[in-house]
């Protein structure tokens, strides 16, 4: 479908070859402001409240704060998030503080990529293709977290409107269009480097219908772009993983061997509430919260051809082809599944649903009302005949299509709003724990400077101060004999499953149970925990 949608683009875009002025839309900053303060609001009021650090999370934080010692950092990471919170977390470890920086700028770059819009599409459309995007459980939870997708997003959504704008400039009317084109492309490069081939691919293929210097400077801003913000994962590569080859296998190898694997029905699964569907073996209990995954297609067509009657097919078409392009990797190419892997697929796909709400209200209210477009309705009736405030007659379908749009959007956005809840409170249930461990720990003797080691190592060593280590797995950064002469000189605490247990050298020291549930410390504390 996706494929079909990319090759029915590029007829679209001989439009573009003819020069003219970009059409004004007077009037966009209210709404789409609107949109990104209740955005930024509930990010606010629901996820701000005890919330605290995930493990990728402390990843990326350790890098750039003083909390605890910078975390091991795998081949499939880049330093994009980092480099976002290291204006903050380097002079605060407050979580909280974090929490409102992220939500803030999340609010502001939503912003931010609407506007780039505003001289493609119509308010009402961004208006609500932004508050589509942001009614998902997903956004809002991601929103004040350290984690790359929903900047992903960000960044996608207006590198697409840069793109259509710097295409349809002529004489380099909006040479800050092309700059933005390649601003973005490498500010994803430099959260997600592998991501950012799917997200040009579609464009580079767009790009190639023009001619002359326009389609020179999209492919220079792409690639450009790319390899800009690609930059520093890349030299990383050669300089602490033995080439691009080499970090590229070992990130494949991390993420479980990136080849043919339809992961279609994980990510429906995960839609219940699943942060990391890892394996995704849980039931599907809650079919409810995939409702509106699966109607996606169907409002996406919808969008399309509306978009198509009111003569802008080309920004539908090309987003919907773009975001198939990035939801390749993670639906066909990885065998497991994360809702926020597919957040920039979401974003983009908002500009053709935001086209169909936008639509299916305009019909049934008016295209004059508050819902469509500011154009005045054009409605012949007969004298008596009862009408809207905006002089549409309204008929018993229109209060019917109306009444519906309206029950369905509410029933989504609660059923939305439900899932966030329980995945907030798991999220909560875990900072508990883990801040109840630290603190234990700490009790026991464990300070820094000390070393932490095994399962569930990352988040419970940034908690509690210390370094984390591995000899194994995909966090592995030390030789074992490094390991234990680390050990041997700091306080130590070994996480082990009880059907697991700690290395045979571990086996001898002192035993606790932690607060996690389930975890058992193996401490070494040069006398201190023994008897516990």
């Amino acid at each position: 479908m996706y494929a079909q949608s990319a090759v029915s683009a590029l007829p679209a875009l001989e439009p573009l070859r003819r020069p003219g002025p970009p059409p004004r839309r007077p009037r966009a900053l209210p709404p789409l402001a609107a949109v990104a303060a209740a955005f930024t609001a509930v990010q606010l009021l629901l996820v701000l409240p005890h919330s605290g650090l995930g493990w990728d999370e402390t990843v990326y934080v350790s890098q750039v704060g003083g909390q605890a010692p910078a975390a091991y950092f795998s081949a499939p990471r880049a330093r994009g998030i980092s480099y976002l919170v290291a204006p903050l977390v380097s002079v605060t470890s407050s979580m909280t503080a974090l929490r409102i920086y992220l939500a803030l700028l999340s609010g502001a770059a939503l912003l931010a990529a609407l506007w780039v819009w505003r001289r493609l599409l119509p308010a009402p459309v961004l208006a609500w293709g932004g508050a589509l995007f942001c009614g998902l459980w997903m956004t809002v939870y991601y929103g004040p977290l350290a984690m790359p997708n929903l900047w992903c997003a960000f960044g996608a959504f207006a590198a697409l409107g840069f793109f259509l704008r710097t295409a349809r400039s002529h004489a380099f009317q909006d040479p800050a269009a092309t700059v933005g084109l390649a601003g973005c492309v490498a500010a994803v490069a430099l959260l997600r480097p592998p991501d950012v081939c799917w997200l040009v691919l579609p464009m580079l293929v767009a790009a190639l219908v023009l001619r002359g210097v326009r389609r020179r400077v999209l492919l220079a801003a792409l690639v450009g772009g790319a390899l800009l913000g690609a930059a520093p994962w890349i030299v990383e590569a050669y300089v602490h993983y033995g080439g691009l080859l080499a970090r590229l296998e070992r990130g494949s190898e991390i993420q479980g061997g990136m080849g043919w694997n339809v992961a279609i029905g994980d990510h429906v699964r995960s839609l219940q509430g699943r942060v990391l569907c890892r394996p995704c073996d849980v039931p599907w209990r809650q079919p409810e919260t995939a409702l509106w995954w699966c109607a996606l297609p169907l409002v996406t067509a919808a969008g399309v051809r509306a978009a198509a009657r009111a003569g802008r097919a080309l920004p539908a078409v090309l987003a919907t082809a773009v975001a198939g392009s990035t939801a390749v990797p993670y639906l066909l190419l990885m065998g497991y599944a994360a809702p926020r892997f597919l957040l920039p697929s979401y974003a983009l796909l908002a500009l053709p649903a935001g086209e169909a709400v936008r639509a299916g209200f305009a019909r049934a209210f008016g295209s004059g009302s508050r819902f469509g477009s500011g154009a005045g309705a054009r409605a012949a009736a007969r004298p008596g005949t009862a009408r809207w405030p905006n002089g549409r007659p309204h008929t018993a379908r229109s209060r019917l299509l109306g009444g519906a749009l309206v029950v369905l959007l509410a029933g989504h956005l609660y059923v939305q709003y439900q899932v966030l809840e329980g995945a907030l409170h798991r999220s909560r249930g875990l900072t508990r724990h883990l801040r109840a461990t630290a603190a234990q720990l700490h009790g026991l003797g464990v300070r820094p400077p000390c070393v932490i080691t095994g399962e569930t190592a990352v988040p419970v060593a940034y908690y509690t101060g210390c370094a984390s280590l591995e000899s194994s797995g995909p966090d592995a950064s030390v030789s074992e004999a490094e390991l234990r002469g680390r050990i041997a000189r700091e306080p130590s605490a070994v996480l082990a499953r009880p059907r697991n247990g700690p290395p045979s050298w571990a086996r001898h020291w002192p035993k606790a149970q932690t607060r996690m549930p389930g975890l058992q410390a193996y401490l070494k504390t040069g006398g201190a925990g023994r008897g516990h």
